[in-house]
């Protein structure tokens, strides 16, 4: 009884013979090709992974925002990056060839020899030796670090409140993120 309720309440169900699933209003049949196929690529070497700046980066995504998941890059940075070597915005990443993936970091790495304005660079006036200059990846993490380091080594407040493991900017401590703040500790104490 259940398999022919079964088999019953499946043949009778809206949807279930090919013209009645495809049937919308104007449509005749199945839906156009252009909503039963994904996005197309054209060429022939197409790369689903790009390595750029010691990232992977999405080949799928168009240039510009395909460059913005290499840490430093932001959409307007990338964006500028892509007018400068000349590039479509609307390509795809994948469609990249190799030598305007060299010539994109190449950008990247001297954005002032290339006219890109000063304002708009992640590293003005560097500590160390003054220099305006885009950090990105690798670079910038160890930009943040050593930058850290120097705000513990000369004792600035907000290095000693960084070494103390607690809020730094300006946050009130009083009554939130006490769980955090404690896990922290423990954590520092178990090193040691």
């Amino acid at each position: 009884r259940r398999e022919s309720r079964s088999r019953s309440h499946f043949g009778s169900s809206i949807g279930s013979s090919p013209k009645q699933r495809f049937h919308r209003p104007g449509w005749s049949s199945p839906p156009p090709s252009s909503l039963k196929m994904s996005i197309q690529f054209q060429s022939q070497n197409f790369q689903h992974i790009l390595r750029m700046c010691n990232t992977n980066v999405d080949g799928r995504q168009k240039v510009m925002y395909a460059l913005t998941a290499i840490r430093g890059m932001g959409r307007r940075i990338s964006n500028i990056v892509c007018k400068k070597c000349d590039i479509d915005l609307n390509k795809r990443a994948g469609e990249l060839t190799t030598d305007e993936v060299n010539k994109i970091v190449a950008v990247i790495s001297n954005p002032m020899q290339f006219k890109i304005p000063s304002w708009m660079l992640n590293r003005q006036r560097d500590p160390k030796d003054g220099k305006t200059s885009q950090k990105y990846a690798n670079f910038l993490d160890q930009a943040l670090r050593e930058d850290l380091e120097r705000m513990k080594r000369i004792r600035l407040h907000k290095g000693l409140r960084h070494y103390w493991g607690i809020r730094v900017r300006g946050q009130h401590t009083k009554t939130t993120g006490r769980h955090r703040a404690f896990a922290d500790m423990g954590m520092a104490t178990k090193k040691k």
